[in-house]
């Protein structure tokens, strides 16, 4: 729902009217500022030696070996990139990013265990990818609310770098119970479909339970990731608002992919779509656009294409009394916690 998410009232947050007693009247979404994630912090060649410090020699190998793949063409990455058995897909930057990320963590590796460390592991087990569909309009309103008609999840496993598992749940909208034809046509998702599905509490505890199925937060640790950050910071706020229950702590925290993204491969927001992201990685979107699934799966890939090419997804937004924040890279690593079913707010 990319065009639906651009378009929706970042500035006022008509959530206002349904706020509980326990937040604040008055909600308004913070815009995010730039931050450089912890993906781009330097794992530790030592035990003793700090990320900050750079004077350890294996820097300057790291940083001769960089300029080096600066100099180097298009062909040539490819060709370097073909010999060392890598992905030669993708515009010259990502290729560029891809086999400097490579002999980064293959020097600091040999550092590592030349000096009795231990090299940096990936911090998830699972990251568990999110992209909601809702309802709207051709040309929303600045008072719609949006419900949850599509609730999907993409599982990948961080260690094997595979898409392991999906869950995906149609849901009932209660405000407006009667899809737009331009809903329709954009989702693909029929009012037979919402018609027969449950409404998003009973959709939130069956989603729960998939998830503490997978020991997830419990024996895992793992973090959500979405595309942007209106999935969770306006679609979910909203549902659980007009559900009359509490927004659920396991989805407090998440990555957005689109900050990550564009603070690894260093390319600026305009960037930072579904379909750029894929085009520059030298990937093709695979299956209906706007669908839930299929956007989650499409995102998938991006996230195993950034892990395979050396990026550390580490959580950058979270939500706070209602509104949206951006996690510095200095807080501590956390996973999400344990998830749970929904439960009910005072109205």
């Amino acid at each position: 729902m990319d065009e639906q998410k651009e378009n929706i009232n970042t500035t006022e947050d008509v959530n206002v009217k349904m706020s509980d007693t326990r937040e604040e009247d008055e909600e308004k979404v913070k815009s995010c500022s730039r931050i450089c994630p912890a993906e781009e912090s330097v794992p530790p060649v030592s035990p003793s030696q700090s990320n900050s410090d750079f004077s350890h020699p294996v820097y300057k190998e790291i940083a001769l070996a960089n300029g080096h793949i600066n100099r180097m063409s298009k062909d040539e990455l490819r060709l370097k990139l073909a010999a060392l058995k890598l992905d030669t897909r993708g515009v010259k930057d990502v290729m560029k990013k891809r086999l400097k990320s490579h002999y980064k963590k293959q020097k600091l590796q040999q550092s590592a265990a030349a000096e009795g460390g231990a090299p940096a592991d990936t911090y998830y087990d699972y990251i568990c990818v999110v992209d909601f569909e809702a309802t709207c309009e051709e040309d929303n309103p600045a008072d719609f609310l949006h419900e949850i008609i599509e609730f999907p999840m993409v599982l990948v496993n961080t260690h094997t770098q595979e898409i392991v598992d999906s869950f995906q749940e149609y849901v009932k909208p209660e405000l407006n119970p009667q899809l737009s034809d331009f809903c329709v046509k954009l989702t693909g998702i029929t009012q037979k479909m919402v018609d027969d599905a449950d409404l998003f509490p009973e959709v939130l505890r069956r989603a729960a339970a998939w998830l503490q199925e997978r020991e997830l937060g419990t024996k895992y640790k793992y973090a959500i990731l979405t595309d942007g950050s209106w999935d969770m910071s306006k679609f979910l706020n909203i549902q659980c608002r007009v559900s009359h229950i509490r927004y659920p702590q396991f989805a407090k925290k998440w990555i957005n992919i689109r900050k990550s993204y564009g603070n690894f491969y260093k390319v600026p927001r305009t960037q930072t779509k579904l379909s750029t992201m894929l085009e520059k990685l030298g990937l093709k979107y695979e299956g209906r656009p706007h669908s839930g699934l299929d956007d989650s799966r499409n995102i998938a890939r991006i996230v195993l294409r950034m892990l395979q090419d050396g990026c550390q997804l580490r959580v950058n937004e979270r939500m706070h009394a209602g509104q949206m924040l951006s996690v510095p890279s200095s807080a501590p690593l956390e996973g999400a916690p344990p998830p749970h079913g929904p439960r009910n707010r005072d109205r």
